[in-house]
């Protein structure tokens, strides 16, 4: 039998985060890139894609968003309004370092782009590949898995006064136009 490798994951201090939001400050304004797509098969799963599909009913093809109960919803079904979770590139690499760890954010996208409220306000819509997205007003804030994987210092990075204005923790969005959407592709307003 072979011995099991534990991995220790140490996770950032605040001063660490804080002296890496710089980078995340320069994330482009109106023209990114799509840096990863990450789909979410069951709980706790991820699946890491090159191309994805956006569709008006499933958001991410394949992903589990519509299987997912909502709190805002009054029935308990999945927010249409959260189909997408958008995090920023810049933001989670400085949280996680090692790539690998990245998907366990549990969002869809990882674009380079600014996610600022200021940037990008709810209705704003975005092209990517040849599927369109819009932001929503629903907040996307930092929740107890998102703690775990990452640290308490992270969770409260993202959940800081500048963390909420710069959506450090992400955005949502829904699709408005189906398409094909791939890594490397551009991001940008329309």
């Amino acid at each position: 039998m072979g011995e099991e490798t534990v991995v220790e994951v140490r996770h950032l201090s605040a001063a660490e985060l804080e002296a890496g939001l710089d980078v995340v400050r320069q994330s482009p304004k109106d023209r990114g890139t799509l840096a990863l797509i990450v789909r979410r098969p069951a709980v706790d799963e991820r699946e890491v894609l090159e191309e994805g599909q956006l569709s008006l009913d499933e958001g991410l093809v394949g992903d589990t968003w519509r299987m997912r109960r909502s709190s805002r919803t009054a029935d308990g079904s999945a927010h249409p309004d959260m189909q997408l979770n958008i995090i920023n590139a810049r933001a989670i690499a400085l949280i996680a370092p090692d790539a690998a760890r990245r998907p366990l954010a549990g969002d869809q996208l990882h674009v380079d782009l600014d996610l600022s409220e200021a940037n990008l306000p709810p209705g704003t819509r975005l092209a990517i590949g040849d599927a369109i997205i819009e932001v929503t007003a629903q907040p996307h804030t930092g929740c107890q898995k998102f703690r775990a994987r990452f640290g308490t210092d992270a969770f409260k990075f993202v959940n800081s006064p500048a963390g909420m204005e710069m959506h450090l923790r992400g955005i949502n969005a829904k699709v408005v136009q189906p398409g094909t959407i791939r890594v490397g592709d551009s991001v940008r307003k329309l």
